[in-house]
């Protein structure tokens, strides 16, 4: 074997993932319509899921022998994990020490944010799609918005920040309320991004035709006369924007985001390799394969087998994740079962 070094994710088209997405659950205790039935899945069965431990494992084994530098917990709901706390210690403990980073709906985020911050944990972020409970209810099937709106504010007042919202748009659901919520963000020093809604439902009803898009999206902006941010995004997800005459919690220029996934993809500079609560590697969120490490990690392969595995699952990552393509095929998982 290879001795333990540290040899990178990269793939074909010399992409290096340095990003690991970590879906510790698929379970949700919200039932947003673009994303599941009201009724819910069918969960995963504890004794597929990964243990704490193999949780642990993978992430060591991505920071030590494959040079990942941030991970980021997901779920479906990450906060549902009952070892959430220890396996973000655990992370925190790695050397070289990886970015922590958590994606909730902020359910349970009041009672949590603190002892995730003194886990470790770095950054939040915060999906909420509407400020009207009304809508909210709608939108979740549950009545749940003060508590999100609570989680805000603990996530931030733990200093989890900067703390960002993460905002989907549907067309004649909440497109209106882009203004608002940007007003809600700035008034708050959250940072938020738009997201453009992807081909990732449960229940396959997505259509690009309704879909609100990135151009879209700004135009709605327009009154906030928005100046292009001269930072590089890197490989962020997020094409950013400066909203003059605010800044942030921080004190710097105030940013909004908005990721375009479908008519701006990025997928050439694409950093992220993600993780299945039951311990399955996609090299793509859009991928229609998957390669087992959970089966390795319980026949007692070594971590240079785990890791090799992992850099064959990588090195066959496509191009793009192809939804313009005639031929595309929406993941058989839906976004709750495979993370964001």
């Amino acid at each position: 074997m290879r001795g333990g070094a540290v040899i990178p994710l990269a793939d074909r088209f010399g992409r290096v993932a340095t990003d690991l997405r970590v879906s510790l659950t698929d379970r949700c205790n919200l039932r947003c319509t673009y994303c599941m039935p009201e009724e819910g899945l069918a969960w995963l069965p504890r004794e597929q899921q990964l243990t704490d431990d193999e949780v642990i494992r993978l992430i060591r084994v991505s920071v030590e022998r494959l040079g990942i530098r941030e991970v980021r917990f997901t779920g479906g709901e990450p906060l549902l994990r009952r070892g959430l706390v220890g396996i973000i210690e655990a992370a925190a403990r790695l050397a070289p020490r990886p970015t922590l980073m958590l994606t909730t709906n902020g359910i349970g985020l009041e009672r949590l944010a603190a002892p995730l911050r003194d886990a470790g944990l770095d950054r939040i972020n915060v999906s909420l799609d509407t400020l009207d409970p009304e809508r909210f209810q709608a939108l979740t099937r549950r009545d749940r918005l003060a508590d999100v709106l609570r989680g805000l504010s603990a996530a931030a007042a733990a200093g989890l920040t900067p703390v960002k919202i993460n905002t989907v748009l549907m067309r004649g659901i909440n497109d209106d309320e882009a203004p608002a919520l940007l007003r809600f963000a700035l008034d708050h020093g959250y940072q938020l991004r738009f997201i453009e809604q992807m081909p990732l439902d449960a229940q396959h009803q997505w259509d690009r035709h309704t879909m609100v898009t990135a151009e879209e999206i700004l135009a709605g902006l327009a009154p906030f006369d928005l100046q292009p941010d001269p930072v590089s995004r890197g490989t962020a997800p997020a094409e950013t924007w400066l909203v003059p005459g605010h800044v942030d919690a921080a004190g710097e220029p105030a940013r909004v985001g908005v990721i375009g996934s479908v008519t701006r993809p990025f997928c050439g500079d694409c950093d992220r390799t993600r993780l299945t609560a039951d311990g399955q590697v996609r090299n793509c969120l859009f991928a229609t394969e998957e390669s087992d490490l959970r089966k390795l990690l319980r026949e007692d392969a070594g971590d240079d087998e785990v890791a090799e595995a992992w850099r064959v699952a990588m090195s066959g990552k496509r191009a793009g994740h192809g939804i313009d393509d005639p031929t595309f095929l929406q993941p058989a998982r839906p976004m709750s079962a495979i993370g964001g």
